[in-house]
């Protein structure tokens, strides 16, 4: 189940309980339960952030391959280019395909960059998305949470159960 289908649990489940009597503030539920629930929700968001963490390696290996592959097509540009300059009768041409070869190399270098930016910039504003939604759900829950509180009890379903504490 998803974190935030784990937290919307919770919250739905706290609405639900019934109110301690004689206090705005207290509800009564299974400890034992809502424990199971955190437990639950706790294990699965490491998942989240390993993979969040795992996306960022992923980044900047990518990123060094891309930097590796782009001094290999430079240096061989360049290894190119002075072997042609080298050559007396082709002197002239050399100097020409070697500077078109660097410049390919430049250019591959740099789609190379970008695309490796874009990649890196798209996985990043996804796993944004996630936590923002995280978060707007947890705030809306809290929101609830102190809305109920104010108005001085939890109004819950029938099979209300109290709180141990």
């Amino acid at each position: 189940m998803d974190p935030l289908d784990r937290i919307d649990e919770i919250i739905a489940t706290v609405e639900a309980a019934r109110a301690v009597p004689m206090s705005r503030t207290n509800f009564m539920y299974d400890r034992a339960e809502m424990i199971a629930l955190l437990d639950e929700l706790r294990s699965e968001l490491p998942g989240d952030l390993r993979r969040a963490s795992a996306l960022l390696e992923e980044r900047d290996k990518i990123i060094d391959a891309g930097r590796r592959e782009a001094d290999r097509i430079i240096n061989e540009g360049e290894t190119e280019h002075a072997r042609l300059v080298s050559v007396n009768e082709i002197t002239v041409s050399a100097e020409h395909e070697g500077a078109r070869i660097i410049a390919e190399a430049r250019t591959e270098a740099q789609r190379l960059r970008d695309e490796v930016d874009d990649y890196v910039d798209t996985a990043l504003a996804n796993f944004e998305q996630f936590l923002t939604r995280a978060l707007a759900s947890i705030e809306r829950g809290r929101d609830k949470m102190h809305a109920l509180r104010e108005i001085g009890t939890f109004q819950g379903e029938e099979t209300e159960r109290p709180l141990p504490f």
